[in-house]
């Protein structure tokens, strides 16, 4: 006899890279395994689709360039999103990053029309937003091209909107992408308290200023470079810290040989990429992300739980996360000399460094763990879905 039970709810996330995949949206796949979805991830696969689908989770190779627009490329590209969607034929597709969202959203249109779709606005990149950074006029034209494609696919009643602080909420709003009533805020994808657990701090001095994730300018790693310099010059006993690798499919990477210089001439210390980032934070005193703008960064959310003060600057994304004055410091973005001093003030306080560290914690374990963001996410899918055999999760994120 046929199998007559009813088939699970499909979800396909589309994204670029699969560690992208594994080290953001993870906890949001695990969320829809548990309400009883079928989840699968079109990406490019580097190394990690055999960890994807020990998870019981589908992986389909979609190669794609994140950087500019290539016609031929980005035309195989939706050509290959429009085969995933015949084969997989979601019911929900959770986009994210620009051109996930931007051929996602029109190899939908195409050929999956009844399907729902949630596009995760992740921090707005450079084509979105003026950071401060000298832009080419072909970066501004790509950005109005893309924001105007943007308007147009993203108006349609099926398709809702993601992000991840109230600042990015406003932009896209006030740009007409997407619907008001349609665009939905849930903080990052959580942090898991027993991984990340309360450390003591190690003895100082040396203080340890540790900056964790993609080498990138638009991370603020040359102004984390420059206040090295400032402190080093005021003869401060400070140790500066980078962790993560150049990524070179980012046009705003730093490279290899700027790091070797930084070593070399005594400013910083370069850990490489971490795969254990509690033990990272269980040997630093401060976590420091100057970046230009972010989602919410994860970073700083795992230093939080391991009750570390947080130093980060004042943009979208880091304000959402970083209280001035109660769990850390905020300083302009772009200005190592503001940087320096906030490091230095802590690296001379060991009694303020724990009194941040621990209302760190607190805020992580009131609102921002794992469980409470994947509760926030079951109920996104089941609204999104409108399926009443999807009961939503009781909790609030």
């Amino acid at each position: 006899m046929p199998d007559m039970r009813p088939q699970r709810p499909r979800l396909l996330f589309i994204v670029t890279e699969d560690w992208a995949f594994l080290r953001h949206r993870l906890p949001m796949a695990r969320a829809a395994l548990d309400m009883g979805l079928e989840v699968a991830v079109a990406t490019r696969v580097s190394e990690h689709a055999d960890a994807i689908r020990a998870l019981g989770i589908t992986v389909f190779h979609t190669p794609v360039e994140r950087a500019g627009l290539s016609p031929i490329g980005d035309l195989r590209y939706l050509a290959r999103l429009i085969g995933v969607l015949r084969r997989f034929r979601p019911q929900l597709i959770h986009t994210g990053a620009a051109k996930p969202i931007l051929y996602g959203t029109l190899a939908a249109r195409l050929c999956a029309r009844s399907a729902r779709l949630i596009n995760a606005f992740t921090g707005l990149g450079i084509l979105f937003t003026d950071d401060g950074t000298k832009r080419s006029l072909k970066s501004r034209l790509l950005g109005g091209l893309l924001m105007g494609m943007l308007r147009r696919l993203c108006g349609h009643k099926q398709v809702h909107m993601l992000v991840q602080n109230e600042d990015d909420q406003s932009f896209l709003v006030a740009r007409g992408i997407g619907r008001a009533e349609r665009t939905h805020l849930i903080p990052g994808s959580g942090v898991d308290l027993a991984q990340f657990p309360v450390t003591p701090e190690p003895p100082a001095p040396p203080v340890r200023a540790v900056l964790v994730g993609r080498l990138l300018k638009t991370k603020g790693v040359e102004e984390f470079v420059q206040a090295a310099r400032i402190l080093k010059d005021r003869g401060c006993d400070i140790h500066m810290i980078l962790v993560g690798a150049p990524d070179p499919g980012n046009p705003t990477t730093v490279t290899q040989d700027q790091i070797g210089a930084w070593v070399a001439e005594g400013l910083v210390k370069w850990a490489g990429e971490r795969n254990v980032i509690a033990a990272v934070w269980a040997g630093a005193h401060i976590a420091v992300l100057p970046s230009y703008r972010e989602g919410l960064p994860k970073s700083l959310l795992e230093a939080a739980a391991c009750a570390r003060p947080l130093i980060a600057t004042d943009v979208p994304g880091c304000r959402a996360l970083v209280r001035d004055g109660e769990n850390g410091l905020l300083v302009p973005p772009r200005d190592p000399v503001a940087l320096a001093d906030a490091i230095e003030r802590l690296a001379a306080d060991g009694g303020l460094r724990r009194s941040y560290g621990a209302a760190a914690r607190r805020d992580v374990e009131a609102r921002l763990s794992q469980d409470r963001i994947a509760a926030a996410v079951q109920r996104l899918y089941a609204e999104v879905l409108g399926d009443p055999a999807l009961p939503p999760a009781s909790d609030q994120a």
